[in-house]
């Protein structure tokens, strides 16, 4: 089958397409499934000992110790309940350094010795699993002939039954470590940083006059967006089934230039799959709120409640996941990519986070007056000297090859890491730098001027999109992460510099109360001192203005505009010694994410240039050729009959293919580079090298994509993919 025509069997494939007529059965109240395949705490209640469920919840719910004594118990009570909702495989899951989910199952069933099969699950296999170490990303920490790796059971997040049409698995998340006791995964590093941060917000707390204050614990919200396509264009598209993105396109005639795609009327293909993967997320227990339109045509977002922020990581890998089943069942492909299409919006996931206990509620909530809230002055002052101190190391925590695409433009947070306060704890913190804070902006009211609208209540200070890291309400969003990556890296950032901040503060109240300083007056000295220190990165402005460029190299803000710039953050020694002193990396562990995240960024880019390479010589060129010829013998068959035949549209694609040609030998002369002296020396030939190549392969594509006849160009186009669903 030709390029061509078998795009056009796509276009017909998705004109065709007939959507599933119902989502949820007739007699289900969508309330009702809520966390019904999750070992939940009333499942645990009703199947635990009391005293087995105490020592659980103490666990789970105040960050004690767990007791090793509890595991067969629960064990026990997970696999019975398990095999009544069908499960025949238990799984240990992980999450290793690749920002994918990793499983290995093996059956509750073992032979007995009559010949039957017996069922069974013993808690040292709930504690402990032994993947092989050797074959994720390690970045040296484990050699091929080092192989042994092993999960351990994490309590605080629940087990859940994964649903198949062929048989149900029961999973227990997990930490994923090698033999020498180092992170190989996402979660462990992430448990270690609450936990460092814990401490040291109960150090503060009890300064506060807090006795016995409940553990701290992070929490996290991550607003999911992504983009939809047919599978039919997903399957004729070999780059986006390679990739994740188009590395060939011609912009569309429109596209979001009407802004008529935000907020407007969902689809109603794409509204049945919504419903459908919320019932899925329902009765995993992930409390999936917002549902919306994004600004691209094909893009949408979906936003889950917070969580406490290991859960809310590990329920972001299974949203993404139950996202792309669900569309593969609609017939349709979900894509991550921070920017599967160029020229239009890319994707992120912004992170909202907040801290809080049982006994004192969010900390960071401001009250009415937050100008006499002390307590939520210290939590959020922490939060500006940490972004200001390691603002380098929160832009290492997003970065990536394909992230690189989308930050920086005018879309997303650009690469220079500021605060965004808003008007009134701006002005605040205003006063306090001053000697002490006395007022606080009130909340207004909004008249609209129609009689029968309700009068509108209006916030002190107003949102700031352009902002990476940004105050809204209670929580800070750091909108910096890319739509493909694991939330726990940036949370594990977040909790660990916050650790360092609240270290810092409990330390110089301490010091300044023993010297005999009043309480309140202590505050005001380290809050004064942080925000004379710390201030500069707090920006209310225009973050896509070119003056701020200006202005945070004036303020001594870095700018991390690429991966490459940002990745030797993780490496400094003050990098390496903050990790290293609140137990979250050692050194080892440091120097193994620099070479993961080096080698991601080497490999994502040489399949890009491999897959530009190969579409450009057997699909792109072809039909190119095919044209010219066609307009060539059309030419010549005119100038026979002695007709003055018009050669402009041939000369325009002869001279378009010439420039192809020459991108492709450029590209291929790229790619056969291999005097590379070291990891660094490759990435900085992939980002130099490569990237400029691929891109020049790619303009010469797209401006043939405007000028080949339709019915010859053989890939799906952008208004195609984006518009026809």
């Amino acid at each position: 089958m030709s390029g061509s025509k078998a795009r056009l069997d796509a276009i017909d494939a998705v004109k065709n397409y007939e959507a599933p007529t119902s989502i949820f059965p007739p007699a289900e109240a969508p309330g009702e499934i809520f966390g019904e395949n999750v070992f939940t705490k009333a499942v645990m209640q009703k199947r635990l000992p009391k005293p087995v469920f105490k020592s659980l919840m103490a666990t789970i719910e105040h960050s004690k110790p767990l007791d090793p004594s509890v595991a067969d118990v629960v064990a026990s009570a997970m696999k019975d309940w398990a095999m009544e909702k069908g499960a025949t495989h238990y799984a240990h899951v992980f999450y290793p350094l690749t920002h994918l989910t990793a499983e290995k199952h093996d059956s509750f069933f073992e032979p007995g010795s009559d010949g039957s099969a017996i069922a069974e699950f013993q808690g040292k296999t709930l504690t402990q699993g032994e993947p092989d170490a050797s074959s994720f990303p390690n970045g040296g920490l484990r050699a091929t002939f080092e192989a042994r790796g092993y999960t351990g059971w994490d309590a605080t997040s629940p087990a859940y039954i994964l649903e198949n049409p062929n048989g149900n698995t029961l999973c227990i998340p997990t930490v994923f470590i090698s033999m020498t006791g180092e992170a190989l995964d996402n979660k462990t590093p992430l448990l270690r940083s609450q936990q460092a941060m814990a401490k040291q917000a109960e150090r503060v707390l009890k300064l506060f006059g807090h006795e016995n204050p409940d553990a701290v614990v992070s929490f996290a919200g991550a607003e999911q967006e992504y983009f939809l396509i047919d599978r039919s264009f997903f399957f004729s598209r070999p780059d986006l089934l390679n990739s994740g993105r188009t590395l060939f396109g011609a912009k569309p005639p429109k596209g979001q230039e009407f802004d008529d795609h935000y907020f407007g009327a969902i689809p109603d293909r794409v509204l049945g799959y919504m419903m459908d993967t919320e019932r899925e997320l329902f009765k995993l227990g992930i409390p999936a709120k917002t549902r919306h339109n994004e600004v691209a045509p094909g893009q949408f977002e979906l936003a889950p409640m917070f969580e406490r922020s290991n859960v809310a990581a590990d329920h972001q890998q299974l949203l993404m996941t139950t996202l792309k089943k669900v569309a593969q069942k609609h017939g349709m492909e979900c894509l991550f990519h921070e920017k599967p299409f160029a020229g239009i919006n890319g994707s992120g996931k912004h992170v909202n986070f907040s801290l809080g206990n049982s006994t004192e509620g969010n900390l960071l909530l401001p009250g009415d007056t937050p100008h006499d809230n002390a307590q939520f002055l210290v939590f959020c002052a922490a939060v500006i000297r940490s972004v200001h101190k390691y603002g380098g190391l929160l832009r290492a925590s997003v970065a990536s090859a394909t992230n690189d695409h989308r930050l920086g433009a005018n879309e997303a947070p650009p690469a220079i890491i500021s605060i965004f306060l808003g008007d009134q704890l701006a002005d605040v913190f205003a006063q306090i730098a001053e000697g002490g804070a006395t007022t606080s902006k009130e909340k207004g009211h909004l008249e609209i001027g129609v009689d029968t609208l309700p009068v509108l209540p209006t916030d002190p200070g107003d949102r700031n999109r352009t902002s990476p890291f940004a105050f809204t309400g209670n929580r800070f969003e750091f909108r910096a992460p890319g739509s493909l990556q694991s939330i726990a890296g940036p949370m594990v950032t977040i909790n660990t510099i916050l650790a360092e901040a609240l270290d810092h503060i409990a330390t110089e109240l301490d010091a300044l109360i023993s010297g005999g300083a009043e309480f309140n007056g202590a505050v005001q000295t380290v809050l004064q001192d942080i925000i004379t220190t710390h201030g500069k990165v707090v920006f209310n402005d225009d973050g896509y203005a070119d003056e701020w460029q200006v202005e945070a190299a004036e303020r001594g803000l870095p700018n991390l505009r690429t991966t490459l710039d940002a990745l030797p953050e993780l490496i400094t020694e003050e990098s390496m010694a903050l990790f290293s002193r609140y137990g979250v990396f050692n050194h080892r562990e440091m120097h193994s994410r620099y070479e993961i995240a080096l080698e991601q960024y080497i490999l994502a880019i040489d399949v890009e240039a491999a897959l530009t390479l190969e579409m450009a010589n057997t699909i792109i060129l072809p039909a190119a050729v095919r044209y010219q010829t066609e307009l060539a013998t059309n030419v010549s068959s005119l100038k026979a009959v002695g007709v003055d035949a018009d050669t402009t549209t041939l000369d325009e694609v002869s001279g378009t293919i010439a420039e192809l040609r020459a991108g492709i030998a450029t590209l291929r002369s790229e790619i056969d580079h291999d005097d590379v002296e070291s990891a660094e020396k490759h990435a900085e030939h992939a980002q130099e090298g490569l990237l400029p190549a691929m891109d020049a392969v790619r303009s010469a594509s797209d401006t043939l994509e405007t000028l080949v006849a339709d019915d010859l160009w053989p890939l799906p186009t952008y208004q195609e993919m984006l518009f026809i669903l």
